[in-house]
């Protein structure tokens, strides 16, 4: 079939064009974002799960949502080098902008934007951040992130309540953050609830973010909710193939759909990889499990080469050492000293390997001595390769 008419959009948080089984998720942020706008801001929600399970689609849903609630909004993707005080910086610039620009001069908004400028005295490269306004002295600027952060979040929500809106701070990747940033993000967004201020903090990440955030502050397990974003049910799974071809005309016959639910799993990623390649190989509806199974290699390959093994290339030789024990093993999760004994080593000697590779968002602890995959399947492409 056409490809150009091809429905499904592989890529890393390409909206599909069928979003299935995350409509509670998605009203429950509604709820979220009204209760913020209306001076009650309560648990910020931070979903977590493995690469490839549609967190990044989801947090564009989420901002879609509050931009349609006439909200400010600022999305930052953390980086795997810090910095993350620069980036909210630039989008907060743009925020209040946008605030100062909105109706007639309001005192917060100034008052906003002066702090603001003194939080850009601090950063590495502050002078980059135009403002055109003078610093407010005091305010922002004492060199300690969390201090500073907590007095620019305050009085950026002090000034979006003078303009009768609120802020959404969006940020993917949060288990990248340093343990010195996040603790500062959670600090800070813990004084606006405290403050009834209408900013609200939405984040994705993997399985290992609530225990950072726990480590970084106690009390961050009341002030977010971390709700578990998995792969997809059966029925939802043949919703997501079977939903956005049907405009085409086209259909699946029902062994070729549980040909894909046994290829994929149920993960999102997945589906929408062999939904287009499924697509491209069919002559005429339906289609059936000759063309999954003419697909498959088109597939297999595409995703060794470009969902695979880019993570692959970040490792070093005993890294990558490392996770082939852990699938020699199986799918996991493994015990850290079974993973030893498949090395032939001690279980204190590759301590350091398992924590480079949980810093790269290789793996993670589902529990204490558990090691598992953040990557779907990524234990059968090792064995493959």
């Amino acid at each position: 079939m056409d490809e150009l008419e091809n429905p499904f959009r592989p890529g890393a948080g390409s909206p599909p064009p069928a979003l299935v089984g995350r409509d509670g998720l998605l009203a429950r942020f509604e709820v979220t974002v009204g209760r913020a706008l209306g001076g009650r801001p309560g648990q910020s929600v931070m979903p977590i799960g493995l690469r490839g399970v549609g967190k990044t689609v989801l947090l564009n849903r989420f901002v879609d949502l509050a931009e349609a609630k006439g909200m400010q909004v600022g999305y930052v993707e953390a980086p795997e080098t810090g910095d993350i005080a620069t980036l909210l910086a630039r989008r907060l610039r743009k925020i209040l902008i946008a605030l100062d620009t909105a109706g007639k001069r309001s005192r917060a908004v100034g008052r906003a934007l002066g702090v603001l400028r003194s939080f850009t005295y601090t950063l590495p490269d502050g002078s980059s951040i135009s403002l055109g306004v003078d610093p407010l002295t005091g305010s922002a600027d004492s060199g300690d992130l969390s201090e500073d952060l907590t007095d620019l979040l305050v009085a950026c929500g002090e000034a979006a309540r003078d303009r009768e809106t609120g802020i959404v701070l969006a940020i993917d990747e949060v288990q990248y953050l340093t343990a010195a940033e996040l603790a500062a993000v959670i600090a800070a967004i813990h004084r606006t609830v405290q403050l009834n201020l209408p900013i609200v903090l939405v984040g994705a990440g993997l399985p290992q973010l609530p225990g950072l955030t726990g480590s970084a502050k106690s009390y961050a397990e009341r002030l977010f909710r971390f709700p578990h974003v998995g792969s997809l049910g059966d029925d939802e799974a043949r919703d997501v193939l079977r939903l956005p071809v049907l405009d085409a005309g086209v259909k699946y016959t029902r062994q070729a759909l549980d040909l894909l639910i046994r290829h994929t799993h149920g993960y999102p990623y997945f589906l929408q990889e062999w939904g287009y390649e499924v697509w491209n190989v069919t002559q005429a509806s339906p289609i059936d499990v000759d063309a999954v199974n003419r697909a498959e290699p088109l597939v297999r390959n595409k995703l060794d080469e470009n969902f695979f093994l880019v993570r692959m290339d970040r490792l070093t030789p005993a890294e990558k050492l490392y996770l082939k024990a852990m699938a020699d093993l199986g799918a996991g999760p493994h015990r850290s000293g079974d993973i030893a004994g498949q090395l032939g080593v001690r279980v204190e000697t590759v301590a350091p390997r398992r924590s480079g590779l949980i810093s790269k968002g290789m793996i993670y602890s589902p529990a204490h001595g558990d090691t598992a995959f953040t990557v779907p399947l990524f234990d059968e492409f090792l064995r493959r390769n």
